[in-house]
């Protein structure tokens, strides 16, 4: 009998976590209505399979950065769900210490980069992150996460190009849910396939379902074993979509409800669901057991937000800049 590709304990990890993300966002979207949440609010219902995924297939001392569609990917790199609360009410337990807010999250115990407000201002970034893991001889790779707007920046091109001059253990990653805010791909270039942008610079390149645990899986994992052999970097489609509108403020009248009904199909927590019940992994019983629990966590989170206090007005002093140059006099 072949051997299963995945085990038991991965499809439980994976549906655990994709059902933290959904009932977590969905939380926000209430505390956003009760005006608890203020500014913008990016919410990631519909395209967990890509943290998850890439989360079972990365080694401990990789690093994660991604655009501001983050809370997903913040919770999925281990940060608890009352420190991301926390930050989305502005708050002084949060990971950002408040000041970062929906967009803006942050961990360096967690690896986990941003949460970056500027659309394609985190590419370079990561980028460069992976050149110090170059540089000091370490064997992490870098997830650098892009929306399918940003790969219209410029600085992506740059990046590309150096990251392969250079051969950098960074994965490139488009998560394309098929709008950049309300703007579809088809309206904003001929090549349809994003990952063929790769190609002007000879990099690695692949789309991938992006709805599939399994296959963002295998692709995360090779791409990740083909920088850590020293062969640079890869450039993944994720093909993805969002549930919900760009942002809390987007009621997305610019689709269609049998193109929503369509990809609710292949909704990833309810197909990871499926195949844990259909393997007997876990009972319906358990997984009920299970969500009650999540349910609790979340709940827990919005309350332990509700009463952390807000930052003192000093912190707009910290954080800011910091030097370890011996002939900058204080």
């Amino acid at each position: 009998m072949a051997k299963a590709k995945h085990t038991k304990e991965t499809y439980i990890d994976w549906y655990r976590l994709m059902l933290l993300i959904r009932r977590f966002e969905e939380k926000s979207a209430q505390m956003y209505g009760q005006n608890k949440i203020r500014g913008f609010c990016h919410l990631y219902i519909g395209q967990e399979a890509v943290v998850a995924g890439m989360v079972s297939a990365k080694q401990d001392n990789d690093k994660v950065i991604t655009a501001y569609r983050d809370h997903g990917h913040a919770l999925a790199m281990g940060i608890s769900a009352n420190e991301v609360m926390a930050e989305l009410f502005g708050r002084i337990d949060g990971c950002s210490k408040g000041k970062g807010g929906s967009m803006h999250m942050f961990s360096k115990e967690h690896n986990f980069f941003g949460g970056h407000g500027i659309v394609g201002g985190q590419i370079p970034l990561g980028a460069g992150i992976a050149l110090a893991e170059q540089y000091k001889g370490e064997d992490g790779v870098v997830f650098c996460y892009m929306g399918d707007g940003a790969v219209r920046q410029g600085a992506l091109h740059e990046t590309f190009n150096m990251a392969m001059v250079w051969n950098l253990p960074v994965v490139f990653i488009c998560e394309n849910n098929n709008y950049a805010m309300g703007t579809s791909v088809e309206r904003t270039t001929n090549v349809l396939d994003i990952y063929k942008i790769a190609s002007g610079f000879d990099m690695p390149a692949e789309q991938v379902d992006g709805m599939s645990c399994e296959a963002v899986h295998e692709s995360m994992a090779n791409a990740a074993k083909r920088a850590r052999d020293g062969k640079g970097p890869t450039f993944v489609e994720l093909k993805t979509y969002r549930y919900r509108g760009h942002s809390m403020s987007d009621p997305a009248k610019y689709r269609t409800k049998d193109e929503v009904a369509e990809y609710k199909e292949i909704d990833p927590l309810e197909v990871v669901k499926r195949t844990i019940l259909s393997k007997k992994y876990m009972t319906q019983e358990q997984l009920d057991t299970m969500e009650v629990e999540v349910e609790q966590e979340v709940a827990d989170s919005a309350e332990f937000a509700e009463n952390s206090p807000f930052p003192d007005i000093s912190e707009l002093y910290t954080d800011v800049y910091q030097t370890d140059y011996p002939f900058i006099v204080e």
